[in-house]
């Protein structure tokens, strides 16, 4: 299982922008990405001694940190995400789109998109832990591919009642139209698959692509 075990905040300090990876403090003002403008300059910079005076990235400095993004936000590593490239390549249609529907598609990613869980480690933490179940069956593998027509719901009362302080404030607006949620039973449905323009994440896939097929 794949967990980020260092400080999470430098990685999104390294990205320049958001990777929710600590749930509810990404969206305070604690987090450093969100400082305001009298501050930014000091805590946006990258991490490290020279983070300041990093210069500018080479051409494959470049490629390499949209597949780092990528990686980071939905918590793989890179064996995983090699083969979830190797599948989409063979997949018809375009590769670099396949990929990133194939990652939306992973049970902790959707768990995490219905708001039964403040960041993807958490709901990777609720799948492995047998909390989660797709079609009234536990599943505890954070990797499987959700389908259309699929129901998650938690599977005991102890993780309901663990989930529901954080189900109750979490903003369900940003919740991808490809999902939904009933709010009294916190019984969640994939509608449809996703497509490329429901992928949340701002992230050039192409990029991804020429990276990989080195």
């Amino acid at each position: 299982m794949a967990r980020i075990l260092g400080p999470k905040c430098r990685l999104c300090r390294r990205d320049g922008q958001k990777l929710f990876l600590k749930g509810t403090r990404c969206e305070t003002a604690k987090c450093p990405v969100s400082m305001d403008s009298s501050k930014r300059r000091q805590r946006i910079a990258s991490p490290g001694q020279h983070g300041a005076k990093r210069s500018q990235n080479s051409d494959y400095g470049i490629h390499l940190r949209e597949k780092q993004r990528a990686k980071r936000y939905y918590g793989i590593m890179d064996r995983q995400f090699k083969h979830y490239f190797e599948t989409a390549n063979k997949m018809p249609g375009n590769t670099g789109e396949n990929l990133l529907i194939l990652l939306e598609r992973r049970l902790d990613n959707v768990v995490y998109q219905l708001k039964l869980a403040p960041s993807h480690s958490m709901a990777r933490q609720l799948a492995r832990h047998g909390h989660i179940t797709v079609n009234n069956k536990k599943v505890s593998l954070p990797s499987y591919l959700v389908k259309a027509g699929d129901v998650i719901k938690l599977r005991k009362e102890k993780s309901t009642k663990a989930v529901k302080p954080h189900f109750d404030i979490a903003d369900k607006t940003t919740m991808p139209s490809w999902l939904k949620i009933d709010d009294t039973s916190m019984e969640g449905h994939v509608v449809q698959l996703p497509t490329r323009s429901e992928v949340a994440l701002p992230i050039n896939e192409q990029l991804i692509v020429e990276f990989l097929s080195r």
